[in-house]
C-alpha cells in the first residue's frame, strides 16, 4: 500500500473522519480532534514551508512542514528512531530487562471510561513494585524507564505497562551492583492486589458500584495473579536498548500492516498472541477510526517516564557517582556520551547514504535559503538569505495559496528577472 494510506482512509473523497465526527459531536475528547486535524494538514505547503536550492542547477526544492503530531505516523516513525538512538546512548551500558505488566481482559473498559483518573498511576504503581523490589532486597536503586502501550494487536483498548529495567542498580555509596534476576511469579499476586486496589481508591461510590462485578471476577479468575513477563534479550546490550526503545515508541498500527481499503472497509495483519499465527481482520473504516483514536493520549500526558536512576532530576548525579565508583574499581560501566543532541534531517539522511541530501539532477548539494510560516493565519517570509531569496518565496507562497498581490515593488520586480535569469542560463548550459 501507498504510505499515505491512513490519510486516505481518514480524509479521502468519502469523508469518513468528518462524518465520524458529526456522528459523535460531543463525545470525542478534544485532543483526538486536534492530534487528527493536525495530522489531516502534515505535509501541507499551506502550513508553511522551506526553501532549499540546488547549488549546481538552482533546482527549487519545496519542503513543508511536518505536524510533528503523536498521531502521525509519518511523524512519529522518525520521533520513533531518534529517541531509540539517543536512548541507547544515555543509559548505563548494563544489561536491561523487558518487563511487562498486563491487567485482566474485563477491566479494559474501566480504564477506557476513567482513562484521566487511572492511567498515570497505573504506571507510577508498576514501577513501584519493581523499584521497591530492588531496593528491599538488594539495598540498590535501579534504572527504569516506562512507557505505556493501551492497544493490542487487533488495536483493541489493552493497556499494559513496558518497564526497561536495569539488572541491577546503585548503592548510596555510587557503586554499582549487579543483578540478574526478577521473581516475576512471585510479583503477579502483588500487582493483582495493587491494581484492584488502584480502582477502588480512584472511583466514587458510584463508579465502584457499576465495576465491581469487574473487579471480583478479575480477582476470583486470576489465581495466579495478573500476567508478569519479561521477553528475552538477544544481542549485545546497544541493540538490545534499540529494539526496546523503538518497540516501546512504535504507533498503534504501522502502516506497513494495513492490507487493503476500498472505500468502506479496511483490512489489517496481526499477530495472534495465542497461538503465534499471522492473521487478518476486515471491518468498516468507522470502526477502524474508532479503535484507532482511542490510543490518542490525552494533552501532555506523557506515555514515557523515567524512574530511579534514571529520573531526569537525579540523573545527571547518579553518573558522576558511578563514574567515580567505576574509576576506584576498574569496572566501566557508564559509556554515556556527555553531549547528546537530536540530529538534523540531513544529519540523518547523511548516515545513512554516507552523503548530505543531493540534488537528482546534478548531485550537487542543496542550500537552505529561507521558510515560509503560518502568522495569524497567513503566510508570511519568516526569513530569506537574500532578496532573490524573498521573491522566490513570496512567489511561491502565491502558488501554493492561489492569491496573488495586487502591487509589487521594484526591488521584487528585479529580484525575478534574477530568478529567470538563472532559468535561463540553466537551459543554455544543458544545451551546450
Amino acid at each position: 500500500m501507498e504510505t499515505n494510506v491512513l490519510k486516505r482512509i481518514f480524509f479521502d473523497e468519502h469523508g469518513h473522519w468528518d462524518r465520524f465526527v458529526a456522528k459523535h459531536q460531543g463525545k470525542l475528547r478534544a485532543n483526538v480532534l486536534k492530534e487528527v486535524e493536525k495530522f489531516r494538514g502534515c505535509g501541507n505547503p499551506k502550513n508553511g514551508f522551506k526553501l532549499l536550492v540546488c547549488e549546481g542547477c538552482h533546482d527549487l526544492r519545496l519542503v513543508p512542514y511536518r505536524c510533528k503530531g503523536r498521531f502521525c505516523t509519518t511523524c512519529s516513525c522518525g520521533e520513533t528512531e531518534e529517541w531509540a538512538r539517543i536512548l541507547e546512548q544515555d543509559v548505563f551500558q548494563v544489561h536491561h530487562g523487558h518487563v511487562i505488566f498486563t491487567i485482566d481482559e474485563g477491566l479494559r473498559d474501566v480504564f477506557l471510561l476513567h482513562r484521566e483518573k487511572l492511567l498515570k498511576d497505573f504506571m507510577d504503581e508498576a514501577v513501584r513494585i519493581i523499584k521497591e523490589y530492588f531496593e528491599k532486597k538488594h539495598k540498590v536503586t535501579p534504572g527504569i524507564i516506562a512507557g505505556l502501550h493501551t492497544f493490542g494487536a487487533r488495536i483493541n483498548f489493552n493497556p499494559h505497562v513496558h518497564m526497561l529495567v536495569t539488572m541491577g542498580g546503585m548503592k548510596k555509596s555510587g557503586e554499582w551492583k549487579t543483578y540478574d534476576f526478577i521473581p516475576f511469579e512471585m510479583l503477579r499476586k502483588q500487582w493483582q492486589t495493587v491494581v484492584l486496589k488502584l480502582i477502588r481508591r480512584k472511583l466514587n461510590d458510584q463508579e465502584k458500584k457499576q465495576v465491581q462485578s469487574r473487579l471480583q471476577s478479575a480477582y476470583s479468575e486470576n489465581g495466579e495473579g495478573f500476567y508478569v513477563y519479561a521477553p528475552k534479550q538477544k544481542g549485545n546490550v546497544k541493540q538490545q536498548l534499540g529494539y526496546i526503545g523503538r518497540y516501546m515508541r512504535r504507533p498503534a498500527i504501522a502502516l506497513s500492516r494495513i492490507e487493503a481499503y476500498d472505500g468502506q472497509m479496511v483490512t489489517f495483519r496481526y499477530r495472534d498472541k495465542t497461538n503465534g499465527k499471522e492473521k487478518t481482520e476486515t471491518i468498516s473504516v468507522e470502526e477502524f477510526i474508532a479503535r484507532l483514536i482511542r490510543h490518542i493520549p490525552d494533552e501532555n500526558f506523557k506515555t514515557i517516564r523515567y524512574y530511579g536512576v534514571y529520573s531526569r532530576r537525579i540523573k545527571g548525579l547518579c553518573k558522576r557517582l558511578v563514574s567515580e565508583w567505576q574509576k576506584e574499581a576498574r569496572k566501566w560501566i557508564v559509556k554515556a556520551k556527555r553531549l547528546l543532541k537530536r540530529r538534523t534531517w540531513s544529519e540523518r539522511i547523511k548516515e545513512q547514504t554516507g552523503k548530505p541530501p543531493s540534488c537528482p539532477k546534478c548531485e550537487c548539494y542543496y542550500e537552505y535559503k529561507g521558510e515560509v510560516c503560518l502568522e495569524k493565519g497567513v503566510l508570511q517570509v519568516k526569513y530569506a538569505k537574500c532578496s532573490v531569496s524573498r521573491a522566490c518565496l513570496e512567489r511561491m507562497i502565491q502558488d501554493v495559496t492561489g492569491v496573488k498581490e495586487t502591487k509589487g515593488s521594484k526591488e521584487k520586480e528585479e529580484a525575478t528577472q534574477r530568478i529567470t535569469k538563472w532559468r535561463e542560463r540553466d537551459v543554455y548550459m544543458s544545451a551546450v
